[in-house]
């Protein structure tokens, strides 16, 4: 597996969570349970991204440790 592999992974996985939170019912419960699954789907892709960028193999392990969390 190589690092655009997972970039595009990242992408997709979080692609489809968009379209899950866009299917939820329209509550209150929906809107705010979604807001937070979004924050984390996305996080994943940004981290991912972010420790692609690490400046040595140290800092891409760390930042992928985040990523992982």
């Amino acid at each position: 597996m190589t690092p655009d592999d997972l970039k595009k992974r990242t992408k997709q996985f979080g692609l489809r969570v968009i379209r899950l939170v866009e299917a939820l019912p329209k509550t209150q419960t929906s809107a705010v349970i979604g807001k937070q699954l979004l924050d984390c789907a996305m996080s994943v892709g940004a981290n991912y991204r972010a420790a692609c960028k690490g400046k040595s193999k140290a800092d891409f392990i760390a930042k992928l440790g985040i990523v992982e969390e």
